[in-house]
């Protein structure tokens, strides 16, 4: 195996996969996909959307014995998100005449076009439960069964894996199995986002300024001190993928090649909140000048669970003191939730029982919940968050669903559902 122990050879893999940046745990990230290419282990990537861990497979695949192949395609990338459930079996494995409606010739799948090469699945926690025990065998026994064949067909091909989902807390909620998660991860990828390497931050908005500057005979763009901290402190959720976006957009519209935090301040979200201060915090990244509605949105959800399990807790606890007062055995009957306030603008609390919210499934948005006695209208919120992210991709579902840190199949069931256009 062959290891990476010095740093001309880290930098001579950022100069030709264009790596900009000097923090650790990028290194560390380079140097562990360097020392894994030459084997044929399963390798997991994870890391929010936007930090560029399709990179990384080239870089895996490139640097492996598999890049010499002749008879596949060699690397191959399938997003797993983008796919239909109905033909998702049939983009990977391949299906024979006849199959179903409309096959009316053999065709190969992605795995097969990647024989003797290496297979890139994106968004692997996105795949339906049903393959992924088809994606296990394939793991396991090196074969694959295209639609409508009767036999499996051996296949030679390397998984890389990658996702921008917790996937160990998939595992526990039962939305990935346990057996395909250590199965892919024999050897796991970490890269950060940009938030956890700051300093790097200054450096990819040079690079990306420079290339728009170079493109259009611009002059080039500079950051004043304070500017540079104003960037260096936003959260960017969108990573690598949002800081070029916004570069670029400053570096073309804006006619004063000086940037400053004021001119900042019409490309990113730096506008304070007010509302809902139970849910602002003074410890986050981006603290000293409010956070977005979608950081908002997921710190709702995440206080409304919380409420959620103190009142099923006290719901017991009532239950349990009621029988004891009565000398009647503890039971663990299950109980009626308790009513929860609703409040209106200029009204009493009432005490009617709220409907009860529907359980969430695995998308970060769910219905309404009351926090501090103060009602948020969190589907409005999410609708707008929706409509928000399609404005600033010009109407790209896919660069939106990055920036939600959906699924681009989760954003289309929402837009229906929303009737969005």
């Amino acid at each position: 195996m062959r290891v990476i122990n010095h740093d001309m050879d880290i930098e001579n893999i950022k100069l030709r996969y264009d790596i900009i940046g000097n923090d650790p745990k990028l290194l560390l990230a380079i140097n562990k996909a360097i020392q894994v290419a030459p084997t044929d282990l399963s390798i997991l990537i994870t890391g929010e959307s936007g930090v560029g861990k399709d990179v990384f497979s080239r870089i895996i695949h490139d640097n492996s014995l598999r890049k010499h192949v002749r008879q596949g395609r060699g690397l191959i990338a399938v997003n797993c998100g983008a796919i239909p459930e109905g033909t998702i079996e049939s983009e990977l494995f391949g299906h024979v005449k006849g199959a179903f409606t409309g096959a009316d010739r053999t065709r190969k799948g992605y795995f097969e076009e990647a024989e003797g090469g290496t297979i890139f699945l994106d968004e692997i926690g996105e795949l339906p439960l049903s393959m992924q025990v088809k994606l296990l065998r394939v793991l396991e026994n090196g074969e694959i069964i295209p639609v409508g064949a009767s036999s499996p067909q051996k296949i030679n091909v390397r998984v890389v894996a990658a996702t921008n989902v917790d996937i160990v807390e998939a595992v526990r909620s039962g939305r990935f199995r346990e057996d395909l998660y250590y199965r892919l991860n024999q050897i796991s990828i970490y890269i950060p986002p940009l938030r956890e390497r700051k300093e790097d931050i200054p450096m990819l908005f040079r690079k990306f300024s420079s290339d728009v500057a170079e493109k259009y005979h611009m002059p080039p763009i500079f950051l004043t001190p304070e500017a540079r901290q104003t960037m260096m402190n936003y959260p960017w959720y969108g990573n690598i993928r949002e800081l070029k976006n916004i570069t670029e957009q400053i570096a073309v519209v804006e006619k004063e090649r000086t940037i400053t935090p004021a001119i900042l301040q019409n490309y990113l979200n730096l506008t304070p909140t007010e509302k809902m201060p139970a849910l602002v915090t003074g410890g986050g990244a981006y603290s000293t000048t409010g956070i977005t509605d979608r950081e908002l949105l997921l710190k709702a959800l995440s206080m409304g669970q919380i409420i959620n399990e103190l009142r099923a807790e006290i719901n017991d606890l009532r239950h349990a003191v009621a029988q004891l007062a009565q000398g009647m055995p503890i039971s663990h009957t299950a109980l009626q939730p308790l009513p929860q306030p609703q409040y209106h603008v200029d009204e009493q609390p009432s005490h009617q029982q709220p409907e009860v919210a529907e359980e969430a499934d695995d998308e970060i948005f769910v219905t309404p919940e009351v926090i501090e006695d103060e009602p948020i209208a969190l589907v409005d919120r999410e609708r707008k968050a929706i409509e928000q992210a399609l404005r600033n991709r010009n109407g790209n579902r896919k660069l939106a669903a990055d920036d939600l840190s959906i699924s681009e199949r989760t954003l289309y069931r929402k837009l229906k559902s929303y009737n969005i256009n």
